[in-house]
């Protein structure tokens, strides 16, 4: 992706930590007749291979996976924002678009095996519900259980490269930033709140 190098994150720990809090992506490939997407959770092994696997698990009527070729390429997206040139209180500034997202390259293994795939969803209904007060558990067993995993099939990719871009407005100058997080402050909307946050935790002197 375009990444000017005031925008890119490079620290391998804090794309980790986004690829996890942000684990619903859009997974692309080249198939047959062009490029095919799916909108699935993927969730991240970290100790596995240089920059870790993605696990993930699709509807096996879903006819990506058959398509499959090359490198795939996973897109997470975070908060994002409009950014108006009214919060800079100059003239001459133009509308812009603050965001956080992540791409994550890799290559794509199928996993058809009854065990693995069953690993997989028991590895995201722990990861999703363990926060849960009370979180629902796979109990599934017999023919609803063996239903389940002949219709969806399980796949992983190993991350050969990862890229972030945390435009939060650095190439502007600290007070004109500081006006911009004022600007967003007053917004109402989750996203505006959290870039607000991220933006604030970028600037001189913030504490980490």
């Amino acid at each position: 992706m375009y990444n000017p190098a005031s925008f890119a994150e490079h620290d391998v720990s804090t794309l980790h930590a986004f690829l996890r809090r942000h684990s619903f992506a859009t997974l692309v490939c080249s198939g047959e007749g062009g490029l095919v997407a799916s909108h699935l959770p993927l969730l991240l092994d970290a100790q596995a291979g240089r920059l870790g696997h993605l696990l993930g698990h699709m509807a096996r009527a879903n006819p990506q996976w058959r398509q499959v070729e090359g490198e795939v390429l996973a897109i997470f997206q975070g908060p994002h924002t409009y950014i108006s040139p009214s919060w800079y209180e100059e003239p001459g500034m133009v509308p812009t678009w603050n965001y956080i997202a992540v791409h994550a390259y890799g290559t794509w293994q199928l996993v058809d095996h009854r065990a693995e795939v069953l690993e997989i969803l028991q590895h995201a209904v722990a990861f999703y519900e363990g926060p849960r007060p009370e979180p629902w558990t796979m109990d599934l067993q017999g023919e609803r259980l063996e239903g389940l995993l002949r219709s969806i099939v399980g796949f992983r990719i190993e991350i050969s490269r990862l890229e972030g871009k945390w435009k939060l407005s650095q190439n502007h100058p600290e007070e004109r930033r500081r006006k911009v997080i004022r600007g967003l402050r007053q917004q109402t909307d989750d996203d505006s709140q959290q870039i607000a946050a991220m933006m604030e935790q970028r600037l001189p002197g913030a504490v980490e």
